[in-house]
């Protein structure tokens, strides 16, 4: 996925009866998903729903778990475990790329410092 498209998966731009087409449900268990919080789409001024790519993604995600027999309610806990699993992996993986970023300067610092105090050969 491109930078620019990365970006645009967070926009609501389907109206309700294409997000249904989209997603082979109908626009009352789009709703019904909402009224339970599994999905949050974008409101327009008007109050109009806007559902996104991403909340595309997230409706074939719950039609996979309806899919196994998992309740609303359980895949309201799953969908929340999964964004939480998420979250630790990017934030992991900042953090091993900061302590590697820190553990380099650390070296170029402790090189510096050594060889600063060492002292001039004579010649």
């Amino acid at each position: 996925m491109t930078p620019d498209s990365n970006a645009r998966s967070g926009l609501g731009v389907y109206g309700i009866s294409v997000a249904a087409e989209l997603s082979g449900l109908g626009q009352q268990t789009l709703r019904l998903y909402e009224s339970r919080g599994l999905l949050t789409p974008a409101r327009t001024p008007g109050g109009t729903r806007r559902y996104s790519d991403d909340d595309i993604a997230r409706l074939r995600r719950i039609t996979e778990l309806v899919g196994i027999g998992i309740n609303v309610a359980g895949i309201g806990q799953i969908l929340g475990l999964e964004a939480d699993n998420a979250r630790l992996v990017s934030d992991n993986t900042r953090l091993r790329s900061d302590n590697s970023q820190l553990k380099t300067d650390y070296a170029l610092l402790a090189g510096t410092r050594s060889s600063a105090h060492q002292p001039l050969s004579r010649g």
